[in-house]
Order: C-alpha cells, then structure tokens, then sequence
C-alpha cells in the first residue's frame, strides 16, 4: 500500500445537501463524496462515503471534529437533539459523523450486493479495501472537500484503530486526536486479543451472576433448552446454545448489561417449558446481522498484520483453551461476548450468503499495513486516550502496551467506566479528553 499517494491532494467530488434543523435547533447537512475504491489506482472504480454534519446555531465557521465510530461495520450515529459528549463537543465544533466504508449510505455492502461482485475469492479482494488505512483516506478527502485545516478526531472502540491509521498514515490532517476504548494491539496476531477476550469475559459473568444469582438457574435453563429443543429464532433460524451465548454481548458495557437481567427473567412463559417470544425477539435483535454483516466478515481482519499467519478464525482456535465457555465441553459454558465463530454464518440467514468470503478472509495473508510503528514513535500530534480497566473488548492491558509506543500520547485509565463509556458520560469525557490534548504536556493518571 503506497500510503502518501493521495496525501494533501483532493481526487474526489464532494456534493451536500440543504441544510435542515433539529428540533432542538442544531443545523444539519448531509454531504457525499466519491472516492477511489482503491486508492492506488485513482482513476478506477469508485464508491460514495456520506457524513453529516451536525452545527450548534451561530456555530458555521468553528473548527471540525470528526467522530470516528466504532465497529467494524457501524455506521455513524443518527443524533435527534444533541446529548452527552456531542452536546459538548458542539459548543466547541462542528461535527462531522462519517457512515466508513460499506456502512450506512457509504455504498453500503450487504448479502445482497456483496454476491456481485464474484465469487468468495474476488468478493474477499473487493473488501480488503474496507480496514482502517482506506477509512483514514477517506476522512482525509473529506477534509480537503471540506476546506479544512488539520482538525481534531473522536474514536470510539474501532474508531479508535482507525485513528492509529490515521496518526501512523495521514498525521498532517490531524491537529489533535481523542480516543474511547480503542487503543489497538498494533503488533501480534488476533490470538493474543480474543485470549484476553475471554478473560475478561470471564470476571463480568462473575460479576453479573454474582449481583443477581438468582438468574443462573433461568441461564442454566435456557442452555438446557437450547441444546434440547427444536425451537426457532423469529426469521426461522435455529436456536442453539452457542448463539444464546452471544446474549454476552449486554455484559460489554454498564448502560446495558442489567437489560440482560430482565431478558433473563422474562425468557419462560409460566407452565410451558419453552422460551417466550418475548425473549427469542430481543435476543435476536442483539444477535442477528442482517443489518450489518460486516461486523462478522470483517471482524478478525481488522487484527491482520502484513507478514502474519491467516487469522483462521482466532476466536473460535483460542476456544480450545477456555472448555469453560465451550458448549461442547460445559454442561453450562458461559456468555460470550465480541467474538466471531465460522458457525455464525451457517445459522444466520442473514450471513449464508457470506460464509464463503468469510472464510477467504480468515485464510487470507499479506494484507496491507494497518500501522506505520516507526511514525508512531515520532508522533508530534497531541493524542489522549481513555482506558477502561474492566473494558471486556479491547484489552487494558494490550492498550497500556500500545500507548507506549505512540510518543506523546496521555492514557487516563480508569475503572469508573466500561467499553460504553461514551455513551454512559459521555460529556464528562469528552471535555476530560479535550482538556488533555489541549494541554498536552500533562502526564497520564489513572484512577
């Protein structure tokens, strides 16, 4: 990948659209860019990448933030009156909210178009287009579209990766940069992530039957009947033990993990020995993919370095060491959370169509760079990061590790918050970040 081969020069075409209010009046405008589906080759296929801007009244000429979201797959949040950290932040910016590549109105890629563009082999090609380097990329023709100077970013969890693509790649576009939850291992296979995945995931199941034991009977009897019943999803599709697992995925953060204490308590209808529609409705809200099938496809590639062994399905190979969460070797085996199985795409109806690129990406090898380590060890853009000590998804530990080889980069560590914390207080911080990078010679804390 010729990662400067676009740097400060504008190769797309911007196109926005009419401005429009909020009912809490913040000024809104939707803007579309096309840009090279392979940026090495300029002149070829192209997609449209949409953001929107969100502007307090009387806000039209303060700098930009860009919101890098989390993922991968996930498209940019759809804010009604502004709230939490964007509530903030809008007294200060304007805020860009980027739909990555793939997601939202970004030519979104689905089990419907993704089939046309070949068989498992040119499909996996096609999306080797869609990590973290391509999103930077991206931002950046956005920026000059915009007539920006270097502005500031905002990454949570997986935007958090892309903005370590960012400083390592295009750090002339940044003047300083934020992060939530999102500092990456940026050396080492996917293996060691998902060992640390499991760990954690290990101490919340503690901690959530340990505050309502009172549902791991109800767990226990649902595992019993996944395993043992014929019962169906309400799109038709099995119910397994190992997709009831997934239900972990409430555990990841504090603003959801006591709905998986209500999902729980509601799973049985009195006197039939069956799970509730109640309860096979909202665990398949959590659990299917039809609206984002990226999240499965791309998810252990955005750990694929250059030179590396294939992923080949890390999460579901580290299993082997965890029986306590293996449904064939626990009777009860424990909630999973964001891990990735080559079984989902069998089960799911909205992913059949994918399992064979899905496949080809696990197997894949000599991906691009993700990092430039050697721009990192000299990076002069101010950049904070909050670590969440508990964070069940991305490591604590892998995160301190990563913070010390990015030069200037300030980590607050705490334990007040989970993966979500930007969604639990998210003003709070925001402005702890911003204070930060705003006065970067101050050291890292913990708390």
């Amino acid at each position: 990948m010729s990662t400067g081969s676009t740097s400060n020069v504008l190769i797309s075409t911007l196109r926005s659209g009419t401005a429009s209010r909020l009912f809490d009046g913040t000024v809104i405008r939707d803007h579309f860019l096309e840009v090279p589906l392979d940026y090495d080759q300029p002149q070829g296929r192209r997609i449209t990448v949409f953001a929107r801007e969100y502007t307090a009244d009387g806000g039209g000429s303060r700098p930009w933030l860009l919101y890098l979201q989390g993922g991968p797959g996930g498209k940019g949040v759809r804010s009604g009156p502004l709230s939490g950290w964007m509530a903030e932040a809008s007294s200060e910016f304007r805020i860009l909210m980027l739909d990555q590549r793939g997601t939202g109105r970004s030519t979104p890629i689905t089990r419907t178009s993704l089939p046309r563009e070949g068989d498992g082999g040119q499909q996996a090609d096609y999306l080797s287009h869609f990590r973290a380097p391509n999103i930077v990329r991206d931002a950046e023709q956005f920026r000059l579209a915009l007539g920006s100077g270097p502005w500031t970013t905002l990454g949570q969890s997986y935007g958090g990766f892309c903005t370590l693509s960012y400083l390592s790649f295009h750090p002339e576009g940044l003047r300083a940069s934020m992060i939530t939850g999102g500092l990456s291992p940026i050396t080492g296979p996917a293996d060691r992530v998902y060992q640390a995945t499991y760990r954690r995931m290990r101490a919340r199941n503690r901690e959530f039957f340990e505050r309502y034991p009172e549902d791991w009977p109800f767990w226990e009897r649902i595992v019993r009947l996944g395993r043992h019943s014929e019962q169906r999803f309400p799109d038709g599709s099995p119910v397994t033990v190992g997709r009831l697992q997934m239900l972990g995925m409430y555990l990841g953060g504090n603003t959801r993990i006591d709905q998986l204490h209500y999902l729980l308590q509601e799973a049985f209808v009195e006197g039939d020995d069956r799970l509730s529609d109640a309860f096979l409705e909202q665990a398949h809200g959590l659990i299917g993919h039809l609206s984002r099938p990226l999240y499965m496809v791309m998810h252990e590639s955005i750990y694929a370095q250059p030179e590396a062994e294939p992923t080949d399905w890390a999460a579901h190979r580290v299993l082997a060491d965890h029986p306590d969460f293996d449904p064939e070797r626990s009777r009860t085996p424990l909630l999973t959370g964001e891990m990735v199985f080559p079984w989902y795409a069998e089960l799911d109806p909205g992913l059949q169509p994918l399992a064979d690129v899905a496949e080809h990406l696990a197997q894949r090898i000599g991906w691009e760079p993700l990092y430039d380590l050697d721009q990192l060890a000299v990076n002069t853009v101010p950049v904070a990061a909050a670590v969440y000590r508990d964070d069940v998804y991305v490591d604590a530990e892998l995160s301190v590790e990563t913070a010390a080889r990015v030069a200037g980069l300030q980590v607050w560590q705490t334990a007040a918050h989970h993966h979500d914390g930007l969604a639990e207080d998210g003003a709070g911080i925001f402005r702890r970040l911003y204070d930060m990078v705003s006065s970067p010679s101050a050291s890292s804390s913990e708390e």
